[in-house]
């Protein structure tokens, strides 16, 4: 495609011109190095973009990108740096869908939209997911996202989310939680500047047999106290470290979620593991 960046111009002016509302933008065959053209950037009357196996531009070839009317936005396999993805959500003040899946660089995501309603990331080398301001943001999920680079966890930062209903997937181990500028630790205290309260439904992925991982469990779930739908996945563990009885569980104590709200629990990939068994009898 890298040889055609001429064609390809013309044909996004033409689809300018046009005045296109959708547009499929996938580069084949690989690779990812062949930079996104500008024009792309100032086609106006977008309403649905999908951009696939590109490099972004550079940040001075994002000065001019203007997405007025643009609603919902896919980004897969494409190169980005840091800022990239701020930036095209800052100028889509409509935007309320935001896909984001595949990259092996571990990047910085920063959010800030009055607009955005839904927000998935999926196989992304994330270093951190930061949503600062998203007073309409519902939904928040975060799934199967490669370890950064040096192998340090995902920091996904929750600030003023106040519509936000659904997160998932919680994986201990492979992220970091903070809230309102507090790191969410095993055995921590909450008090109410540590709680999502317009969370109902919750969403985790725990090896049961890991003890860094367990332990992390009642942190999360005292943080979420009106989750009425929870649903746990539990993942293959290699190698066991540590082993828990409903002794562990009765010893956390009651979580509000678990002893007054929660009206549905599903367990997927249930092995009938001791550690599984002792959690699903805390539960009931």
């Amino acid at each position: 495609m890298g040889a055609y960046q001429a064609q390809l111009k013309r044909w996004l002016r033409l689809l300018a011109a046009r005045g296109v509302q959708e547009l499929v933008l996938v580069n084949r065959p690989w690779p990812r190095e062949v930079r996104l053209p500008k024009t792309l950037f100032t086609i106006s009357t977008l309403t649905r973009l999908y951009i696939g196996v590109w490099k972004f531009p550079d940040a001075a070839g994002l000065q001019d990108a203007s997405f007025p009317h643009l609603r919902e936005l896919g980004i897969f396999s494409v190169s980005v740096e840091d800022g990239d993805i701020d930036a095209v959500v800052t100028r889509s003040p409509a935007l309320e869908i935001l896909n984001i899946q595949g990259s092996m660089k571990g990047v910085r995501l920063r959010l800030v939209s009055n607009s955005l309603r839904c927000v998935q990331i999926r196989s992304f080398a994330m270093e951190s997911i930061d949503v600062v301001n998203a007073p309409r943001l519902e939904c928040l999920l975060v799934s199967e996202c490669l370890d950064p680079a040096g192998g340090s966890c995902t920091r996904i930062k929750i600030g003023h989310v106040p519509k936000l209903k659904l997160l998932g997937y919680l994986e201990p181990g492979k992220f970091v939680l903070e809230i309102q500028d507090t790191v969410i630790m095993a055995g921590i205290k909450t008090n109410a500047s540590m709680m999502v309260t317009s969370v109902k439904t919750l969403s985790l992925r725990v090896r049961f047999g890991v003890y860094d991982d367990v332990k992390m469990v009642p942190a999360f779930l005292k943080c979420f106290p009106n989750v009425e739908a929870l649903h746990i996945t539990s993942e293959k563990c290699d190698q066991l470290t540590g082993k828990f009885d409903l002794e562990f569980w009765e010893e956390v104590g009651p979580i509000v979620s678990v002893f007054l709200r929660l009206k549905v629990i599903t367990f997927c990939e249930y092995r009938a593991k001791q550690d599984e068994l002792a959690f699903l009898q805390y539960i009931f």
